[in-house]
């Protein structure tokens, strides 16, 4: 049952969907009697992009199951369901409402992860003329000062030295001032691939069977958003903490000591493989990374996992996801608009669908639509590369990575996407543009057996789409890529292409723009 709200608010406290952590700064010196948490379900969070059924139904159940903690504790909780009367449908329009009606002396708030609605949240407060206090997210362990520490004087900005800088911080992996192993990353042991034999066994994933709050939600939205895309028979993510940490301890115990040596590797039918699945309920707040990477730390200490493997994973928390968020942060919000390569061509329909000949594309988008998931080598090296190599506008990809996966939240997303898959920022997140032929594939799965494309022809009917693409990719942008030095032996090889033949890769690679794949 909720806590009466107080006849007059001191302070409306708003909670956002990715903000479910009861040890939030926001929560610090709440007083139950003067104080009201608030908290809104809007069908406007899903539909500015066309969000999967899975994503929204992880969002609005992980929030309710948050409520009910909150209230558990004594707290007052204004909170608004998807299809009340009271439902406004914009979060703008709600937190107007909310004010007009309750007229609160102050509004605090943690930064959101998306700066549309810090935007958002701001103005309304200043519509209202409400005194506002807006909280930097201590979630995260470096701060936005120090990220532009950093950055400051650097002609470039690469994660290794970022996650260097953090890491002799906090003491991660550290022996006497020294990485632990004598090197401060093994990324060079963690790219094989599984052979022609496949994974070895696969561990088997804990079953988090839907409760009655989470069944409301699934038929909630199955009603709310028909149309939207994904298929919530199989949804199985984590929606409170207790959920979020028997997932941390899975993944520490039987999955984390073979991480590390295949990570890249893909295979079909298995989505999840070694990876840890915990990245929503991190984005979420359910996790906290000191308690993730600590526990990756002390599996390495006790002998249950090698360094390879703890290292890999701790540097994509660690590393990569506050690296990330100093980039959003940083550049934002004239980053969205980014487009290096002035890619314009629309996203195809078979990213909604899989329906699609390429084995590898159907594989990877139908696994996305059935779980809300494809782990960062599917999303970077086999959905992203084709984006950036047909040439699709970055706006259009990072919409459709934002909507599809559970984990998403702009501040991650968004540089994973536009910088890192795309080179949209022009080389901020990523010091090269990541293209390959069909053959990288190839090496690094088994899509390719049984495909009806063959990955080592450019022409022809049975030429391999990434790989006709990627050589169009060098052949559009080779001025530009002629100043990246990482790009000189790719540029080599395409020089050696006659000119019979780079006229005829690039007039398959027209076709392919013009017809479905």
């Amino acid at each position: 049952m909720n806590a009466a709200l107080p006849e007059k608010i001191r302070t409306l406290v708003i909670v956002l969907g990715d903000q479910l952590d009861m040890e939030s700064v926001a929560l610090r010196g709440l007083d139950p009697a003067k104080d009201v948490i608030w908290m809104a379900e809007v069908a406007g969070e899903s539909t500015y992009v066309w969000s999967s059924k899975i994503r929204t139904t992880l969002f609005v159940s992980a929030m309710r199951h948050f409520r009910e903690a909150l209230l558990e504790k004594g707290y007052p909780v204004l909170y608004t369901e998807l299809g009340s009367k009271e439902n406004k449908g914009e979060l703008d329009k709600q937190l107007d409402a909310s004010l007009e009606k309750y007229k609160p002396e102050t509004i605090k708030y943690i930064e959101p992860g998306e700066h549309r609605l810090l935007k958002t949240i701001s103005s309304v407060c200043k519509k209202n003329k409400i005194d506002f206090e807006l909280l930097e997210d201590d979630h995260f362990l470096a701060s936005h000062q120090d990220f532009e520490t950093h950055a400051e004087g650097r002609k470039q900005l690469r994660m290794e030295f970022f996650y260097r800088e953090i890491r002799k911080r906090y003491k991660v992996l550290i022996e006497d001032g020294k990485p632990v192993g004598g090197e401060w990353n093994f990324d060079s042991s963690n790219r094989q691939s599984f052979g022609k034999q496949g994974p070895e066994l696969v561990p088997q994933r804990r079953s988090f069977k839907p409760d009655d709050i989470t069944k409301t939600v699934i038929k909630i939205v199955n009603e709310s958003f028909e149309d939207h895309p994904g298929d919530l028979e199989n949804f199985n993510w984590p929606v409170t903490r207790k959920e979020a940490l028997q997932a941390l301890e899975d993944f520490i115990k039987d999955c984390l000591p073979n991480f590390g040596k295949h990570q890249d590797a893909m295979w079909t039918a298995e989505p999840f493989l070694n990876h840890s699945l915990i990245s929503s309920s991190l984005n979420l707040k359910l996790l906290n990374p000191r308690e993730v990477i600590k526990a990756a730390e002390k599996a390495y200490r006790d002998g249950k996992a090698p360094i390879e493997s703890v290292e890999g994973f701790i540097r994509q928390i660690l590393g990569w996801r506050e690296y990330v968020r100093g980039i959003y942060w940083l550049y934002m919000p004239e980053y969205l608009e980014r487009n290096a390569l002035s890619a314009q061509e629309a996203l195809p329909d078979f990213y909604w669908t899989g329906e699609t000949s390429m084995r590898c594309m159907n594989d990877c988008i139908t696994q996305t639509m059935k779980y809300g998931y494809a782990h960062h080598i599917q999303r970077l090296m086999v959905t992203g590369l084709f984006s950036l190599m047909y040439g699709i506008n970055p706006k259009e990809i990072h919409a459709w990575y934002l909507a599809v996966y559970v984990d998403a939240v702009e501040w991650v997303e968004l540089p994973n996407t536009l910088g890192m898959s795309q080179y949209g920022d022009g080389g901020v997140t990523a010091s090269k543009p990541y293209v390959a032929t069909g053959k990288y594939i190839q090496r690094m799965s088994n899509y390719c057996s049984g495909c009806q494309y063959n990955p080592a022809e450019s022409v022809g009917e049975n030429a391999c789409p990434f790989t006709t693409l990627y050589w169009d990719f060098l052949m559009r942008h080779e001025n530009s890529l002629k100043k990246n030095n990482r790009m000189a032996m790719q540029l080599r090889n395409l020089n050696r292409l006659s000119e019979e033949k780079k006229d005829k890769i690039q007039d398959q690679a027209k076709r392919l723009r013009c017809n479905k794949i």
